[in-house]
């Protein structure tokens, strides 16, 4: 299979430099889907030689797409599309939106739905251990193909949230349209290895990792508004965080 040639336009004159226009250029082709997952990548010398570039420029505007996980390298295969991930920025977002804004399209399975209690829950809510919390289990998917299992807690004054609103919104959606909007958050990011349940819902086969993140949400007033306890599947989800020194 022969790799798809993508029309790159360099500004010479730009201050901008040769290597990040070509990545940018060739990254745009990918996000707008003229560049499919597992697409055969064009190789360095004969990209150099289309463009008139030197390949140290190329190797470098191919290696910082490779630092993005835009595409992959694999020994005796070439270079190719990586599967198409969700980078996800670190800011208060739900997973729904942030797919609708890539241009994909989101759908939710809700596994169950149902009331709980369940200590720390409730402990992460700042609420009694005994609380009747409404918890929710769905798979959410991206074009159909599974990416995250997600559980999620809410509070006593959510239980009227339903199936229906979970499957066709999504769950910041549904709590929006209770008044109700999450402005802050406490997360904490890891990695480990798959559940069997978490593996049968993901599609996941062989050794291989899922990302995880708890979550606690918190509206305007400082009020608990849900816990979520997620993971995804790694090879098709990645977290952006920007950094400052202090």
């Amino acid at each position: 299979m022969s790799a798809h040639l993508v029309t790159v336009e360099i500004d010479r004159d730009s201050p901008v430099p040769l290597y990040h226009q070509l990545a940018e250029q060739l990254s745009g082709a990918i996000a707008d889907g003229r560049l499919q997952p597992g697409d055969p990548f064009e190789n360095e010398v004969a990209l150099a030689a289309r463009l008139a570039l030197s390949r140290p420029t190329v190797r470098r505007a191919i290696q910082e797409m490779v630092d993005q996980g835009l595409l992959v390298r694999r020994r005796g295969l070439g270079t190719h599309v990586a599967n198409r991930k969700v980078h996800r920025r670190a800011e208060l977002t739900s997973l729904w939106d942030d797919l609708r804004r890539e241009g994909r399209h989101p759908s939710s399975s809700v596994v169950s739905l149902e009331t709980v209690t369940d200590e720390r829950a409730a402990a992460a809510l700042d609420l009694p251990a005994d609380s009747p919390l409404l918890r929710v289990v769905r798979v959410r998917s991206a074009d159909d193909a599974p990416i995250a299992y997600l559980h999620n807690w809410l509070p006593p004054r959510f239980s009227d949230v339903t199936r229906e609103e979970l499957e066709e919104t999504g769950l910041y959606a549904a709590l929006r349209a209770r008044g109700v909007k999450p402005v802050v958050a406490r997360q904490t990011i890891g990695a480990r290895m798959p559940t069997p349940t978490e593996r049968r819902h993901l599609g996941i086969r062989g050794q291989q990792p899922v990302l995880t993140m708890s979550r606690m949400a918190f509206d305007a007033a400082g009020n608990a508004v849900e816990f979520g306890d997620h993971c995804y599947r790694a090879e098709d989800y990645s977290i952006d965080i920007m950094v400052d020194e202090r």
